[in-house]
């Protein structure tokens, strides 16, 4: 059993122990993990208008990116890598809205600059390493 004393001291190295390893682990994220997670280097002009107009058109409210958002329209954090440009920029100024699947988007009335922002920031996300995230659906098709 051990005294009050050793209780005391015991608790306070382990939590000044478990506090270096955090923070240790914390600057290794910030300074190994996240630049080479998110490619930030690759964060061009183009890039930056794409993500200004996903916020300015509150895309989220409908859209999923990176696990975050609404879940009444499509996630869309690999959909450059699923669609491609021209589909993208298809379904932003399709008229009367894009409805696939009977949801309908709003038709935007974006000038090609801006659709190719947005494609830009839909490429810049899709390469992203997210580990493994979203995962590809499995599709088995062999019939048995």
């Amino acid at each position: 059993m051990l005294s009050k004393s050793q209780a005391k001291l015991f608790f306070l190295g382990g939590t000044v122990f478990f506090l270096l390893i955090f923070l240790g682990l914390t600057v290794d994220t910030l300074v190994n993990g996240i630049p080479k997670q998110t490619h930030a280097d690759q964060i061009t002009d183009q890039v930056r208008l794409g993500r200004e107009l996903w916020d300015s058109n509150n895309c989220m409210g409908c859209h999923t990116i990176m696990g975050e958002g609404a879940y009444y329209a499509p996630e869309l954090t690999k959909v450059y890598e699923r669609r491609g440009p021209d589909y993208i920029k298809t379904a932003l100024n399709f008229p009367g809205g894009w409805a696939p699947h009977g949801r309908r988007m709003v038709q935007y009335n974006f000038t090609e600059k801006e659709k190719d922002g947005i494609v830009a920031f839909f490429k810049w996300v899709g390469n992203v390493d997210l580990n493994g995230f979203p995962p590809k659906p499995s599709i088995n098709l062999q019939q048995n």
